[in-house]
């Protein structure tokens, strides 16, 4: 089962009312997601990968209690990675960011991540639904456009237009344009 916003919404929220099983299903639904986004982000052996996926499982697994029933898993889970991710480096461990990246993680607040995501899914939200999977697909899941297009069951090439154009028509909202 691929990872899915409304999927891992809806997991989370049956986990959060006394199912167990799940929960079980939403933490192993989230292990190749964990492992696509710190591969993405870091320089290091396999083990340290899989160090921060259990780690991140561990979190979401302690801190769901504050996880807001109305909001977006998504924004909710990359915030959680991303600390962790950020407790790593700060403890000198052989990670090593991609392209400066410590940087810019150590300067981004939680409360304001966890908003700038919401913030992005209210805008997501404005667009026609397969131009919003695909950015998220590729944007914020983290997947190739390959891994999007045949999760969508579409070509390549419509996956890059849509992700052109729904880009193209949020910097357009941003600015006060038109799309």
């Amino acid at each position: 089962m691929r990872a899915d916003e409304d999927v891992m919404r809806g997991l989370m929220i049956d986990g959060l009312d006394g199912d167990a099983g799940a929960h079980a299903a939403l933490l192993r639904l989230l292990v190749p997601l964990l492992r696509r986004f710190y591969r993405r982000r870091v320089r290091g052996a396999d083990d340290d990968v899989e160090d921060l996926v259990q780690e991140t499982l561990i979190a979401v697994h302690m801190r769901r209690a504050t996880y807001d029933r109305d909001r977006a898993f998504s924004a909710w889970l990359f915030a959680i990675a991303r600390y962790k991710m950020i407790d790593q480096f700060r403890r000198g461990s052989r990670l090593q960011p991609l392209d400066g990246l410590e940087n810019e993680l150590i300067v981004q607040d939680f409360e304001d991540e966890v908003g700038a995501r919401l913030a992005v899914d209210d805008m997501l939200d404005t667009l026609p639904s397969k131009q919003a999977r695909a950015i998220r697909a590729t944007r914020i899941q983290g997947l190739s456009i390959a891994e999007a297009a045949h999760a969508e069951g579409i070509g390549i090439s419509d996956v890059k237009v849509s992700v052109h154009r729904g880009l193209k028509a949020l910097i357009a909202r941003v600015h006060g344009g038109r799309s």
